[in-house]
């Protein structure tokens, strides 16, 4: 008498194919979901590097700008000096000018060409002063072109961050889809009633 708990009969030829063929195509299934998943890690990785490259770069350009900052300074400060030169040149001519209407300018002494001599000493020394300033304020734009540059390189690699990011998102949502398809296969099933096929026709239809 049988009480139901024997085991069950082996699978036939036909059904250990079939058996085989669900095995083999869920295994690539979770292989594919696998290599999306590993996609999607490899746009993150290059998003990431992309980030981290632009966030260097906009370290130098603000260290540049503070050189060039600095610079400027040094500049303004340089011309700062100008005016009391030209004041003390002033104060020379009134001087010569002084000494000239003593003597009606028939005799020039040697007080006179003394003053005469620091007068062009101290235009040369405005002239030099001028020139550096100058060169500080050509350095200073230097730096500004530089920075400009480097600012081009910082907004290719945010976007080419971000394209890298729009990649790995595609591919995790393509592996999310494949997963859930594939659970979902494997729960249909296990429950007896394969998913997305329709119920067997009823008796005596054709």
């Amino acid at each position: 008498m049988a009480d139901g708990g024997g085991a069950p009969p082996p699978p036939t030829a036909a059904q250990a194919a079939v058996m085989h063929r669900e095995s083999r195509w869920l295994g690539q299934g979770y292989a594919d979901i696998t290599k999306l998943r590993e996609l999607a890690a490899k746009h993150e990785r290059l998003s990431s590097r992309n980030q981290q490259r632009a966030a260097r770069i906009s370290t130098k350009i603000e260290k540049i700008r503070h050189v060039a900052a600095v610079l400027r300074e040094k500049s303004q400060a340089v011309l700062a000096r100008i005016p009391d030169l030209e004041s003390e040149i002033a104060q020379h001519d009134r001087d010569i000018k002084a000494r000239n209407e003593r003597t009606g300018g028939i005799v020039i002494g040697s007080d006179v060409t003394n003053l005469q001599y620091r007068i062009r000493k101290l235009q040369q020394k405005v002239v030099d002063l001028q020139h550096k300033s100058r060169t500080l304020e050509h350095r200073a734009a230097m730096k500004t072109q530089k920075t400009a540059e480097l600012k081009v390189k910082v907004d290719r690699f945010l976007e080419m961050s971000r394209l890298e990011e729009q990649e790995a998102v595609t591919y995790r949502q393509r592996a999310d889809r494949l997963q859930m398809a594939t659970q979902g296969e494997v729960a249909a099933r296990l429950t007896g009633t394969p998913e997305g096929l329709p119920p067997p026709p009823p008796p005596g239809l054709p």
